[in-house]
């Protein structure tokens, strides 16, 4: 039994890591991020379509209910993807990525009323420490200040986020991961489409480069590793471990675009990383 919650634990940080990538990547593309959001989920889907086709993938959706519910996670999926990548634009990679990770607070908080469970008191402790982690990386409140901005549209995300992840954590132990995920590029890939009207759309090679990345390994692979995670752990669980993700994120800026984090943002790190190691451990016991 241990060795087998110690496989899904690394199976869910894997998913982390992945995903974790697609911070230094935003940064890397120069086109609005609508357009990205709709181009990545465009490519995206058209792999998880091979994927699911390849492995004989069941893509019947049972009922209208999963349906509804799966087409407004995919909404809020894009909604979350779009304002994470404005708050990069406007910060950098370690201060957009560690306010998105205000969601396991808010995960702790809305969970419950979802899905009838008691509030688990020390979900919302741990998410607080990263709410208090995430209050190092502002130097000042102020509207006209990009990070400050920045740190704004991640809290937005992180909300977007949180519903998305309880909507799909309702459905996944009836369909694939792979399955959901091929649905939710659609959908986005579907209601994005008039943002090519209203944003111009000349991507270079660099960009489409980040882009491939960014739909294969961060999208189709890390992320339905992380839905399929949703099997194994609850929504508060999975969501206070993969707060290592802006950690890994900071990594890869400091190695890819030489973005070297101050000490506040080390400090917000330290706190966040912090809950992940006490998760990991306590998860194990449930």
């Amino acid at each position: 039994m241990k060795n087998l919650h110690f496989k899904h634990l690394i199976e869910l940080n894997i998913a982390v890591l992945l995903v974790s990538s697609s911070g230094v990547l935003g940064r890397f593309i120069s086109m609005p991020p609508p357009v990205t959001i709709w181009l990545r989920c465009l490519i995206a889907a058209v792999i998880l379509g091979v994927f699911c086709w390849y492995r004989n993938i069941n893509l019947k959706i049972e009922s209208k209910r999963d349906g509804t519910a799966i087409m407004l996670s995919g909404l809020f999926f894009g909604a979350h993807w779009i304002t994470y990548f404005y708050a990069l634009q406007l910060s950098n990679v370690a201060i957009g990525m560690l306010s998105l990770f205000t969601y396991p607070v808010i995960t702790a908080l809305l969970e419950p009323l979802f899905f009838k469970t008691a509030l688990n008191k020390k979900h919302v402790f741990l998410g607080v420490v990263v709410l208090v982690g995430v209050y190092f990386l502002s130097p000042e409140f102020n509207f006209e200040n990009n990070t400050t901005k920045g740190i704004l549209f991640g809290l937005i995300s992180a909300v977007f986020y949180v519903i998305r992840n309880i909507l799909i954590k309702k459905k996944v132990s009836n369909y694939h991961g792979s399955m959901l995920m091929f649905y939710q590029m659609v959908i986005i890939t579907a209601f994005l489409w008039p943002v090519l009207f209203y944003f111009e759309t000349n991507p270079t090679s660099n960009d489409w480069q980040a882009l491939l990345v960014l739909a294969l390994v961060t999208t189709s692979i890390g992320h339905t590793l992380f839905v399929m995670s949703f099997k194994n752990f609850s929504v508060g669980t999975a969501s206070i471990i993969s707060s290592v993700q802006p950690i890994y994120g900071i990594i890869f800026g400091f190695l890819l675009l030489n973005e070297m984090p101050s000490e506040n943002t080390l400090i917000g790190g330290f706190l966040i990383l912090s809950t992940v190691v006490f998760e990991s451990f306590q998860s194990r016991k449930i």
